[in-house]
C-alpha cells in the first residue's frame, strides 16, 4: 500500500494565502469558504492544505513541515524569481520571507520559506547517507561556521549566531585568523544576521569587507553558496 502525507496548516485568510502560493506556480486544487475556510494548493508532488482560524497570529506561530525533493535549486530559484515578480521585491524578514540556500550539518541542502500566515516550509534535498548531525569541527573557524549555520537557519536564533560570528572574527586579530574562504562564508553570514536582526541597510557593512577578500579560483568555486547569497543580499538592499 503507498500512503500520502498532506501537512494542514492554520491561516489567518486563505484568500491572503492563496495569492502568495499562486505567485510561486501553485495550482488550487481545492477551496472552501464554509462551513470553514479550507484550501490546498499542489506543486509537482508538494500538496499542502490549510484552515483559517479567526483571531490566527501568524507572528506567533509554530507550525512547519519539510518537503523533501530532488531540485532544490531549482524550487529555490523559481520561487524567488515568483515572489519578485508579484511583490516587485524578494522579502528575506517579515512575512513571507524566503531564506538562502545553504548546505546544512544535518545532510540536506535546504531552504526554508515562510508564507503570510507564519507557516515554515522547509524544502531540502539529501545530500548525505544519513540526517544525523555531523560532528561539531575542532578548528575554531570551522566550529564558528558550523554553530552560527545552526543557529540561525534550523533556530531562528539571529542575535545568538551574531554573537559566535563576532567572537570568532575578534579571536582572528589576536592570533592564527580563517583562511579566506572560511572569512568570507563568516562575513557574508554576519551580513544575513544583520539583515534579520536590524534591516537589509546593516547588512552593508560587513557584504563589503566580504566584497575585499582576495580568492582564487578554486576558492571562489568551494564558497559560490555564500557568494551568491551576498549577492542576493545586495540585490535585495537596492
Amino acid at each position: 500500500m503507498a500512503e500520502t502525507v498532506i501537512a494542514i496548516l492554520p491561516c489567518p485568510s486563505i484568500d491572503e494565502l492563496l495569492d502568495f502560493y499562486r505567485a510561486l506556480g501553485f495550482e488550487v486544487i481545492a477551496y472552501q469558504k464554509s462551513p470553514n475556510p479550507y484550501c490546498g494548493v499542489r506543486l509537482r508532488g508538494i500538496e499542502l492544505h490549510f484552515f483559517g482560524m479567526k483571531g490566527y497570529d501568524p507572528s506567533t506561530s509554530y507550525s512547519t513541515c519539510y518537503v523533501l525533493t530532488d531540485d532544490v535549486d531549482g524550487l529555490h530559484a523559481s520561487f524567488r524569481k515568483g515572489l519578485k515578480d508579484a511583490l516587485g521585491k524578494v522579502p528575506t524578514r517579515g512575512l513571507p520571507r524566503i531564506g538562502a540556500l545553504k548546505d546544512m550539518s544535518y545532510g540536506v541542502r535546504q531552504f526554508l520559506m515562510t508564507d503570510p500566515g507564519g507557516n515554515c516550509i522547509r524544502i531540502g534535498q539529501p545530500i548525505a547517507d544519513s540526517f544525523e548531525h555531523s560532528a561539531v569541527p575542532k578548528e575554531r573557524y570551522a566550529r564558528a561556521l558550523h554553530q552560527a549555520t545552526l543557529l540561525g537557519e534550523s533556530k531562528g536564533d539571529h542575535a545568538a549566531a551574531a554573537r559566535i560570528i563576532d567572537r570568532a572574527l575578534e579571536a582572528g586579530t589576536a592570533q592564527a585568523g580563517p583562511t579566506a574562504p572560511q572569512l568570507l562564508q563568516l562575513l557574508v553570514l554576519r551580513a544575513e544576521t544583520a539583515a534579520q536582526l536590524d534591516g537589509l541597510a546593516a547588512a552593508a557593512p560587513w557584504l563589503d569587507r566580504a566584497d575585499a577578500v582576495e580568492l582564487g579560483a578554486a576558492e571562489r568555486e568551494s564558497v559560490r553558496d555564500a557568494l551568491r547569497r551576498a549577492a542576493e543580499l545586495r540585490a535585495a538592499a537596492d
